[in-house]
């Protein structure tokens, strides 16, 4: 079981707002691998939308995402591709 550590800045406009923050959670969630995300050290379960929404990640924060399990590195990929394409946000 492996596990990684991620910095990824938020670049999206309205940043983890609450349609963001459910697509990172619906995805994390196809994922068998544990997903944590922390910010400013308050590090919460990154498959909790309450937790996620709490972090009150905006455009120009950078969050760590901790990955643990035996599909970290794809989910790793696929939470960054999600965060790097804005959600799928026009902006």
């Amino acid at each position: 079981m492996s596990a990684l550590t991620q910095d990824i800045e938020i670049i999206n406009k309205l940043g983890l707002h609450a349609r963001a923050a459910a697509k990172f959670v619906s995805l994390a969630s196809t994922f068998s691998s544990d997903v944590d995300v922390e910010k400013n050290g308050q590090r919460i379960n990154g498959k909790s939308i309450m937790g996620v929404m709490m972090l009150a990640a905006a455009k120009g924060s950078f969050i760590t995402l901790h990955i643990k399990g035996d599909d970290s590195q794809s989910c790793a990929s696929a939470l960054e591709n999600l965060i790097n394409n804005r959600f799928d946000e026009d902006e």
